[in-house]
């Protein structure tokens, strides 16, 4: 498979947790919590970066919190509230065939089995029954990540995603 990413963002520091530096986290992972097993944490806000361990971390109700090393009260909690979390991609398990994680597919092109391109992935949303990719071309098409029915083939070294869905949908 090539990795087309070496850095995948999968969430974002979204408040502070009581006064020992302890940050609240908006996870991007599946499940939520899955985000306290990558570290070292890429912190990038406002043009900075900054790259922290995670020290611990857990599920806190529906949400989630971390704490950061050399992040020890809520003043320098605070300071990282808006930060994008980025990890190496090669932190990441390896998935079995057919199966893909989310950032795979972002930017990849999607044709018709005619051959018709229809644009490429912005991104996907979870809706229900099945993952919803979100294409962006002439115009803006919401397909259902449906494998063998709708998405015939995803080729991530081409960086195509064939789909048996109309240009007129």
């Amino acid at each position: 498979m090539a990795t087309r990413y070496n850095r995948i963002i999968v969430g974002r520091i979204s408040g502070v947790f009581g006064i020992k530096g302890w940050v609240k986290v908006f996870s991007y992972t599946k499940p939520r919590e899955n985000i306290i097993r990558y570290s070292p944490w890429r912190l990038l806000r406002a043009g900075l970066t900054q790259v922290n361990e995670v020290a611990a971390g857990r599920c806190h109700g529906a949400a989630v919190v971390a704490r950061l090393r050399g992040v020890n009260d809520r003043e320098a909690a605070a300071s990282l509230v808006g930060a994008d979390i980025e990890v190496a991609r090669q932190q990441f398990d390896p998935l079995p065939h057919g199966e893909y994680y989310w950032a795979d597919l972002q930017g990849l092109e999607v044709k018709d089995m005619r051959g018709v391109t229809l644009g490429r992935i912005d991104h996907l949303l979870c809706a229900g029954a099945h993952d919803v990719l979100v294409v962006e071309g002439e115009r803006q098409r919401l397909i259902p990540f449906a494998p063998g029915s709708i998405v015939k083939d995803v080729d991530l070294d081409r960086g195509v995603v064939w789909v048996d869905w109309s240009p007129d949908y």
